[in-house]
This record gives C-alpha cells, sequence and structure tokens, in this order.
C-alpha cells in the first residue's frame, strides 16, 4: 500500500495513487475524491519522530568527495523543521557556490526497537519512501560531523510522495536510486552499495538508543552529486517508492532581500 499525507481546502487528509480520466496521475482522498497532483498541498506522508541521517554510507560517495568512508556509520539528527513534502520549494540562499541534492532511502520505524538483532531488524519497518536531503558545502565544518548549517536547514529535507508498506518492499537492499535535474539524469546507484545497510543500521541505532514509532532513518546517499540553481527541477527516483519533485529557488521567495 501507498500513502500519503495532503492538504486541501483547508484540511488534512489521507490520500493514495489514483489516475485521472486523462491519464495523468492523481490523489484518491479517504472521502473518495480524486484530484491532480498539482491541485494538493503535499506533506511528508508520516508523522516524522526522531531524524535520524547517515552520511558517507556509499563507498563511491566517500571517493567522490576525497574521503575516506568510517567504518563505524556516521550519523546525525536532523530538527521537523527541515523537513518538506512532495513539490515544495527549497531556499538556495545567495552567495552560495555548492549545494546539492542527495536522493537517499528512508526508513520509518514502525514499532519500538532496542538492542535488536539484524535477523529480526525488519520486523521494526513499517515503510519506505524517497527522501532528498539538501547539502551545502560551503558550510560544512568538517566532514565527519556535518553542522547545523549544512544539514538542518528549513526545509531542505525533501520526503514523500509516498509511505510504501514495508510488505511490499520486500528486498530494500537491492532497490535502484536515481536523480534527475531539469529532466537530465545526473546520479543513479543502488541500495546494494551501503555500506550499512538498513538491518545493520538498526541494529547499530537500537544498540545505544530506542528507536520509536515514527522514527525514520535517512541511509545515505550514493555519488553523483551535482551544484543546483535556484530554479531548477530536481526529480528524486527509488524503485518501487514513486518520484519526488521538488524545486530550488532563491531569497526572493522567502521575502529576503
Amino acid at each position: 500500500m501507498m500513502r500519503a499525507r495532503v492538504a486541501y481546502a483547508g484540511a488534512l487528509h489521507g490520500a493514495e495513487p489514483a489516475q485521472l480520466a486523462d491519464g495523468r496521475s492523481g490523489v484518491r482522498l479517504a472521502d473518495g475524491r480524486v484530484l491532480a497532483e498539482e491541485e494538493v498541498v503535499w506533506l511528508p506522508p508520516f508523522e516524522a519522530g526522531t531524524i535520524i541521517a547517515l552520511g558517507l554510507n556509499y563507498a563511491a560517495h566517500a571517493r567522490e568527495l576525497a574521503l575516506q568512508a568510517q567504518e563505524e556509520p556516521l550519523v546525525f539528527l536532523k530538527g521537523p523543521g527541515a523537513l518538506l513534502g512532495h513539490r515544495g520549494t527549497t531556499r538556495r540562499p545567495a552567495g552560495v557556490k555548492f549545494m546539492h541534492y542527495e536522493c537517499e532511502l528512508a526508513v520509518v520505524i514502525g514499532r519500538s526497537a532496542r538492542s535488536v538483532r539484524r535477523g529480526e531488524a525488519l520486523q521494526h519497518v513499517a515503510g519506505y519512501c524517497i527522501a532528498n536531503d539538501y547539502a551545502i558545502r560551503d558550510y560544512l565544518e568538517n566532514w565527519y560531523r556535518p553542522n547545523l548549517r549544512a544539514k538542518n536547514r528549513d526545509g531542505a529535507t525533501v520526503l514523500g510522495p509516498w509511505l510504501v508498506d514495508a510488505a511490499d518492499v520486500p528486498d530494500p537492499g537491492n532497490l535502484g536510486l536515481r536523480t534527475f535535474v531539469n529532466g537530465r539524469l545526473t546520479q543513479q546507484g543502488n541500495t546494494r552499495d551501503l555500506i550499512s545497510d538498513v538491518p545493520a543500521l538498526i541494529e547499530y541505532l537500537s544498540s545505544f538508543m530506542t528507536l520509536a514509532a515514527g522514527d525514520v532513518i535517512l541511509t545515505g546517499t550514493p555519488e553523483g552529486v551535482s551544484n543546483v540553481e535556484a530554479g531548477d527541477e530536481v526529480a528524486c527516483e527509488i524503485d518501487g517508492l514513486g518520484r519526488l519533485l521538488n524545486t530550488l529557488v532563491g531569497d526572493d521567495a522567502f521575502g529576503i532581500a
């Protein structure tokens, strides 16, 4: 099952995929109304708890940045203000030299996990969705400790469009990822190349913290990141999870001179 959360006509709605009469993709609200994707405001498809992000979790991406992947996962946290939904706009600050997308598999915890072994880890997953976790390289003080200005920016972590039930993703360890900028393929990879895969991450994290329902793990991005500018449309795809759209805008869109 694929589920979304949207706003329409002043109310919040659960939604699922639908097809319009003209063949375009749309959404069906819980009350049965079918609308075009652009008629609704998309929210992250679940109520997020703790947002846990991974850095340098693909060896090729670490090499791309001329860095060495670490034996222990590089983990950092994000606040709720960082999250944005499908078709939203993300600010690219003026004067920034290098801001890039990061297409990632997002893992949503479904039930509490504490000291979970690898073999039981996937039993604690509710589902999966796509994340596009933007970063501004200009602000990074240390690649091994990403700072807040680089990785916890308002509206710079896009989630969606759908939360896909774990039962419908039989092998999260073999999913293709792709990013398109203005329709041009710029990034591709596969979750089989994760240094720490989903079960390993749940085992590691739950060894020292309790993972609760609604917590989300952003598993890292493969190689192929490139600079994006205001006006660029970025689309991230993951096999079986859909297509997540986002547009970069300048300071003026946020009333910043």
